[in-house]
């Protein structure tokens, strides 16, 4: 089981080398290789290319917090919002706050996408309107902005609403990539004023983590169970784990 396991994983890093278009370091075949494992998306290794200058590290962390948006959301109840990755200064000039920034002042090394407050942060945050602005190093740089961007040329699915459209107006007019979290709890991931890809938060995650399933793990047969009846609880075995298993 575990010699087929690690036989997928060289299978998928050569993959991975392969789409991020000749050589990459360790560290990035590494990323690219998580990435493609957990659901079909090579397609985001294409769009962060070198010539591109999107951080696949920033992209995975961002569909990352946003697939956990749209699976938790907020207080019992589902919410919409949208991130906008790379190409920071262009957006940040084709948009603008709807409400004083709530992360204006804040020290850069606070505002990393890998720190915990900031995520938790950031999923209060979502509950107003506007999008992220998340820069190519994983700084979210402002929140609550209004998109500003000419829809011209943008052709979308009919049902989608303003949120869907901005992100494809951004993307068409700068050099970035947008995920939108829509309040149906599906996460979509537009590039160059497209749908590029479509996330069910439920499977990705699943898939994700049975990746990560593999041993040492330990069992437990049935007679090491308590039993709850009426005369209270009877213990029916010594309650000792078995040996784990390789």
């Amino acid at each position: 089981m575990q010699t087929s396991k690690r036989r997928r994983l060289r299978s998928l890093r050569r993959k991975a080398y392969r789409t991020g278009g000749g050589e990459c370091d360790e560290r990035e075949a590494e990323l690219r290789t998580r990435m493609i494992a957990t659901d079909d998306i090579e397609l985001f290794c294409e769009v962060c290319t070198e010539e591109r200058g999107i951080d696949l590290e920033t992209l995975e962390q961002t569909i990352r917090l946003a697939v956990e948006i749209a699976r938790e959301g907020r207080e019992g109840r589902k919410i919409g919002t949208m991130f906008v990755v790379s190409d920071a200064d262009e957006t940040l000039r084709q948009s603008k706050c709807l409400i004083l920034d709530p992360l204006k002042g804040h020290s850069q090394e606070r505002k990393h996408l890998d720190d915990l407050n900031m995520r938790e942060t950031v999923k209060e945050l979502a509950q107003l309107d506007g999008a992220f602005i998340v820069s190519d190093d994983g700084i979210v740089l402002s929140a609550c902005r209004y998109i500003n961007a000419s829809s011209e040329g943008i052709d979308l699915p009919l049902g989608l609403g303003s949120r869907h459209m901005a992100a494809a107006s951004i993307t068409k007019q700068t050099n970035s990539i947008a995920i939108v979290v829509s309040e149906s709890a599906v996460v979509r991931v537009f590039d160059d004023g497209e749908i590029v890809s479509e996330i069910i938060p439920e499977l990705w995650l699943f898939r994700r983590h049975g990746l990560d399933l593999e041993g040492p793990y330990a069992t437990r047969s049935d007679k090491d169970r308590a039993v709850a009846g009426d005369d209270g609880i009877a213990q029916t075995s010594n309650n000792q784990e078995s040996e784990p298993n390789e």
